[in-house]
């Protein structure tokens, strides 16, 4: 799937579990889980947002686009 789910990159530096994560957005420790993974076909912007807040980062720290035209990210040599 060219969307990753970079969640389980910001809990560990944020030093927080899933499961206070879960307490915090109040989502089950199960859906994090499966969030964390990937294993989901979408999320609200809504719990997006949450997610953000107790992580104090950017969507774009959660989710990135690894697709066949994704642009060249900036730490990468250029092809």
């Amino acid at each position: 799937m060219p969307i990753i789910v970079n969640l389980d990159v910001m809990l560990a530096r944020r030093k927080m579990r899933s499961k206070e994560l879960a307490a915090r957005i109040g989502l089950t420790e199960q859906n994090v889980s499966l969030l964390k993974s990937g294993k989901v076909k979408g999320i609200r912007f809504e719990t997006l947002e949450r997610i953000c807040t107790v992580l104090q980062c950017q969507p774009g720290d959660i989710l990135e686009y690894e697709g066949e035209h994704a642009p060249a990210r900036l730490d990468e040599p250029a092809a």
